[in-house]
């Protein structure tokens, strides 16, 4: 029996996974194979099922243009709603068929002298595939502080991307140590149950209003009949999401209007002078993650609700002292610390020409052409690589463009079959800088920590423009950028 090569190989089954399975098979390309390390697809809205988990980007725009969300209830929808929209676009492009679940990846190795993939499962499953396509994400693998004497805690913890449900809270004290995307979401929900939540702040957060708009029934059944009432609204939204762009740029006037906003929101829901300075970010506005919620300051304002300010100093037995040297009570604590978002690769060995592997490569400087390919790595492309996060618009429709430049380098590839494309070391090296050198007039540049830099302060996570921008600059695959392998 001969051996099967694959046309592609993509990792994961998460939006930009799927979404990549399902490009490849409207362009008639059958030949590949996802593998996922779970039991089922979702990625990030199968994993994160704390209370309120819902995506801070309006669902009209959270969703692929060739199979739009016309069913969606609500203009913030919530993460099963999300989940269910996978579902919808795994049966409806019968991606399924090419996902092998329980297969997590360990390896990934460029074999030069047959130039192509190999790529090994933790249960020893062996695949070669002439593309490798990684979309492992940015915000997947869980990252929780490490302190020294959190085993001391007897009571129960868990990180809100691994949200215990067999915990009632109910009259319980819950610690939430951490305050931006996810505990904005969970915070209102467990202050509604808890005998008193304490809320762990290492920094305020910019919180704009979300402003949440559900849909009616004749709205949602006028979206299937006219799709292009949805697709006008969705329309709108990008172009307002894109114009907003320029909130993030530094010192500019919209960024001034951005951050009046914000504290405008803040005054309107928080009387308690001490309470509204304790959440008044002290950093530029859009250096960190932008926040929406219209419940997260009603939630803190509650008499069962403390807002902790001073750090984490020790574990207990039975709960936390801060700084200040006040010992908190606690039956349950809460990691709300968001995810490794630089460790694309998270455990994987993934291994390029000469034996050189991605961490060798990159080291804490993780960078890759059009965020996605990177010398040395022939015929490697990545969804959702380094210098693709957004702050302002709609991740999806970067990851469609992504998927559609991916397709023609596959078509070229089954058309010419003795080409292999490594990008030009000049070619990424200038592009690169390109993109630092734009983000040096950028908030995510400035004096704040925060998931998008690493730790000498190069943004390693954003791109430095619009997403109209970055869709024209890779709408056409140009050989010119590849040196062929031979």
């Amino acid at each position: 029996m001969s051996e099967r090569i694959l046309d592609a190989i993509i990792l994961g089954a998460g939006f930009g996974g799927l979404g990549a399975a399902a490009q490849l098979k409207r362009n008639n390309i059958d030949n590949f194979l996802v593998l996922e390390k779970k039991d089922r697809i979702g990625g990030v809205w199968r994993d994160n099922t704390y209370p309120g988990a819902a995506c801070d980007t309006q669902s009209v725009i959270y969703c692929y243009s060739y199979f739009l969300n016309l069913r969606v209830s609500r203009m913030y929808a919530g993460g099963s709603e999300l989940l269910g929209y996978l579902e919808a676009l795994a049966d409806e492009f019968d991606v399924r068929a090419n996902i092998r679940f329980q297969s997590l990846v360990i390896s990934a190795t460029w074999q030069e002298e047959r130039q192509l993939w190999r790529v090994e499962t933790a249960d020893h499953e062996v695949f070669y595939a002439r593309v490798f396509i990684p979309a492992w994400g940015q915000l997947s693998e869980p990252s929780t502080p490490t302190f020294t004497d959190a085993h001391l805690f007897q009571g129960v913890s868990f990180h809100s991307a691994e949200w215990d449900h067999d915990v009632d809270l109910t009259g319980l004290r819950v610690g939430s140590i951490g305050s931006a995307a996810s505990a904005v979401q969970y915070v209102p929900e467990v202050a509604e149950i808890a005998q008193h939540l304490s809320v762990f702040q290492r920094s305020a957060n910019f919180i704009l209003p979300r402003n949440q708009i559900v849909f009616t029934e004749d709205e949602r059944e006028q979206f299937q009949r006219h799709p292009e009432s949805f697709e006008r609204i969705r329309g709108d939204i990008h172009n307002q999401r894109e114009a907003g762009f320029t909130r993030t740029k530094h010192l500019s006037a919209s960024q001034n209007e951005g951050a009046l906003e914000a504290q405008a929101h803040l005054e309107a829901q928080v009387s308690d002078p001490e309470l509204r300075r304790n959440l008044t970010p002290s950093f530029e506005f859009g250096c960190k993650r932008i926040l929406r919620s219209d419940a997260y300051y009603p939630a803190l304002s509650r008499a069962n609700v403390s807002l902790e300010t001073a750090s984490v100093d020790r574990f207990t037995e039975t709960g936390i002292v801060t700084g200040d040297g006040v010992h908190h009570e606690l039956d349950v604590i809460i990691y709300g610390t968001g995810f490794k978002s630089q460790a694309f690769q998270g455990d994987l060995v993934v291994t390029g020409r000469d034996g050189v592997t991605l961490d060798q490569r990159w080291g804490d400087s993780p960078e890759a052409y059009l965020g996605m390919a990177v010398d040395g790595f022939p015929n490697m492309f990545m969804i959702y690589g380094p210098n693709t996060n957004l702050n302002h618009n709609s991740i999806v429709t970067m990851l469609e463009a992504q998927h559609e430049y991916i397709v023609q380098v596959i078509t070229h590839l089954r058309d010419e079959n003795d080409d292999v494309f490594d990008v030009r070391v000049e070619v990424l090296r200038q592009f690169n800088d390109m993109v630092q050198t734009e983000l040096e007039g950028s908030a995510y540049s400035s004096d704040c920590s925060s998931w998008y830099k690493n730790a000498a302060g190069k943004v390693i996570n954003n791109w430095c423009g619009t997403v109209d921008e970055y869709r024209t600059m890779i709408n056409e695959f140009d050989l010119a950028d590849y040196a062929a392998v031979k």
